[in-house]
């Protein structure tokens, strides 16, 4: 154990880039809190940021989500600058070349307009484009099939390692502690947890605890009390290059799950399997790539993919929240009070997290959401079984 203390202000279930989020801005907003991270693996081995995409984007239907991906991506622009350590900066590699989100059918396109307008009233820079206009911004791209687009330009992706580094870096210079261990169990009385028991036999009391525990954050809650409908759900990331050069792609997304971005001298990219079977599963099926990911390119860039070759293929865990694919940011009101969660992202955890660990900070200094009002995607969706999902976004 690291930690010196025995009871801390806060206690945070994961050292993930939400948990380190968390904790930098209880920081922020006062420097004076004690906060401990509780990791069991500083080396991030099976972390899902590591093995994300790297994308952040704006192109939701939920106010909360758009409003969330502002914030987060402000300070993804920003934050060599703002998480510099000693006046060294941390580069994260920001490649701001836009989303495109494709569909086919006369429904699918009036979704998209409908979306596309609220994103707008938040500020968004949203662009819809037909057949013609897809030929245009991207001429290799087979578009017979297609009705539309929703195109943000100002939206890209950066390395999520970096990103996970650097914000964690930031929080140990803070005075933010990393104990590399793992919670086992909690204690309470009159409605309140008051200890954490590790897994190397320390107890660890606190004022509040969090469970950022990202894939296993079911598991954490789970100790507490508290039901979670999260999973974890495997998927894929490739990196292949074609058998042409084409013109610098945007992140391209369809509703059958298929993602994939320009990287470097080739392409980074996947396409999620919905029906995988949950649970705790990092091997890699090698035979995935040829039989789903690369038909589906060959049919959307056949120049480019007719002639594919996969270089690599990595696996990551999505915390799939299986009510409705939105993640659960809030405190467990009624109950465990002092008890708050941020989990069940469903993929967009790297480009949420500086918005989620705002509005946790928020709740646990003031009692209440202060910047973005996100208390439609609090825990108490999951105790009504109420559904909030997404508009025909993945």
């Amino acid at each position: 154990m690291n930690g010196l203390r025995s009871r801390y202000d806060v206690l945070i279930a994961g050292g993930g880039i939400v948990g380190c989020y968390v904790a930098y801005f209880l920081k922020q907003r006062n420097p004076g809190t004690e906060v401990a991270i509780v990791e069991p693996d500083p080396t991030y081995e099976y972390a899902s940021t590591v093995h994300a995409s790297g994308g952040a984007r704006r192109l939701f239907s939920c106010p909360e989500n758009i409003e969330m991906s502002n914030f987060s991506i402000d300070r993804i622009k920003n934050f060599a600058e703002e998480m510099a350590v000693d006046g060294n900066p941390a580069p994260i590699d920001w490649v701001e070349q836009g989303y495109l989100f494709i569909v086919t059918g006369s429904n699918a396109l009036r979704m998209l307009e409908e979306n596309a307008d609220v994103q707008r009233s938040l500020g968004a820079d949203i662009r819809m484009l037909d057949r013609q206009g897809l030929k245009q911004l991207l001429p290799s791209m087979h578009v017979d099939d297609l009705d539309g687009a929703a195109y943000s330009p100002k939206d890209g992706w950066c390395d999520p390692n970096s990103f996970l580094q650097g914000v964690r870096k930031k929080c140990k210079a803070l005075g933010v502690e990393f104990i590399k261990d793992r919670v086992g169990g909690f204690t309470w009385s009159s409605g309140r947890i008051n200890g954490a028991a590790l897994a190397s036999g320390t107890s660890l009391a606190a004022d509040h605890f969090v469970n950022a525990a990202g894939a296993w954050s079911a598991q954490v809650s789970a100790m507490a009390g508290m039901y979670l409908p999260v999973s974890p759900l495997r998927r894929f990331e490739h990196y292949f290059t074609g058998q042409r050069q084409i013109e610098p792609l945007p992140y391209v997304k369809d509703l059958n799950r298929l993602a994939f971005r320009s990287e470097g001298q080739g392409f980074s990219g996947g396409l999620v399997n919905s029906d995988e079977p949950r649970g705790f599963n990092f091997e890699v099926d090698h035979h995935y790539f040829d039989e789903v990911v690369w038909p589906a390119l060959a049919h959307r860039f056949p120049t480019a993919f007719e002639g594919v070759k996969c270089h690599r293929t990595w696996s990551g865990l999505y915390e799939q929240c299986e009510l409705d694919g939105n993640p659960i940011i809030g405190n467990w009101t009624g109950n465990h009070e002092n008890f708050y969660v941020a989990t069940g992202f469903s993929g967009h955890g790297m480009m949420h997290a500086p918005a989620a660990g705002r509005g946790i900070a928020e709740l646990i200094d003031k009692g209440r959401f202060e910047s973005i009002d996100l208390s439609r995607l609090g825990y108490e969706r999951v105790i009504r079984q109420a559904p909030y999902p997404e508009r025909g976004i993945l």
